[in-house]
């Protein structure tokens, strides 16, 4: 089982020997050995005790697998826990999961599964990333001038407080999946709901509630746009672009 070597890993990343790691956790080194060997399952007391004691979730440490991850990089989000694993190379340069069109379907059910995040294909940006980043494919026509199919890099956002007004995101909700938008705190009526805009005006605006948002990615590149048609560059369309670059222009 993966969660054996997730904690041979854990405890050799400390620089712990069994001995010492075992008196941290109030347990014999034969047993810790029994546990790192795969002889013996640690109990889900063990499990807790291990994961509070690496500050990585529960989840994580039975499921994903630890070797291919750098585990000084794991995501922490509430109490120091850690949601999923940053993946890196060999060089310890993060890499960018890349959920497919075929990936798109399962998505609102695989998020938070280390398993199915690990099947992603994964690729390298050519400029330096830190952090939690992943590449979706965008659907429809709401957010000229990326094309149906265009691929968005997005970072990770851990917080609500971190959502800029007028800023894009992909957002995974509960109701429909996976959409790329442009946020707005809805100030009228509730700090809680958050207005989702398209750049394209035959979409209107509506609202989503937070405890319906399940994942934010903020906009950092867009990749494979494909060739423009005429009329898709009118300057309106063409500043959007730029501006989602974090592009600073004058008139």
């Amino acid at each position: 089982m993966r969660v054996a070597k997730n904690i041979r890993i854990l405890r050799e990343d400390t620089g712990f020997s069994q001995e010492q790691l075992a008196e941290a956790l109030g347990i014999t080194r034969a047993r810790l050995g029994a546990y790192e060997e795969n002889r013996n399952q640690p109990p889900i007391e063990i499990l807790i005790l291990l994961a509070d004691y690496f500050k990585i979730s529960v989840d994580a440490l039975i499921r994903a697998d630890l070797q291919r991850t750098n585990p000084n990089s794991l995501m922490k989000i509430g109490k120091n826990r850690t949601l999923l694993p940053i993946q890196v190379d060999h060089e310890n340069n993060d890499l960018v999961e890349v959920v497919g069109m075929r990936a798109m379907a399962g998505y609102l059910n695989g998020y938070a599964d280390p398993e199915f995040i690990e099947d992603l294909p994964v690729m390298n940006l050519p400029f330096k990333i830190v952090g939690k980043h992943r590449a979706f494919p965008i659907k429809g026509d709401s957010m000229p001038p990326l094309k149906n199919g265009t691929v968005v890099v997005g970072r990770y956002v851990e917080t609500f407080d971190e959502v800029k007004d007028g800023q894009t995101y992909i957002v995974l909700t509960k109701d429909d999946g996976l959409v790329y938008k442009r946020l707005y705190r809805e100030k009228k009526r509730a700090q809680n709901i958050f207005e989702f805009h398209s750049d394209n005006p035959a979409y209107a605006p509506y609202t989503v509630k937070t405890d319906n948002i399940l994942e934010i990615w903020s906009f950092v590149c867009s990749l494979n746009i494909g060739e423009f048609k005429q009329q898709e560059l009118n300057i309106d369309n063409v500043i959007r672009f730029l501006q989602s670059y974090r592009v600073e222009m004058g008139k």
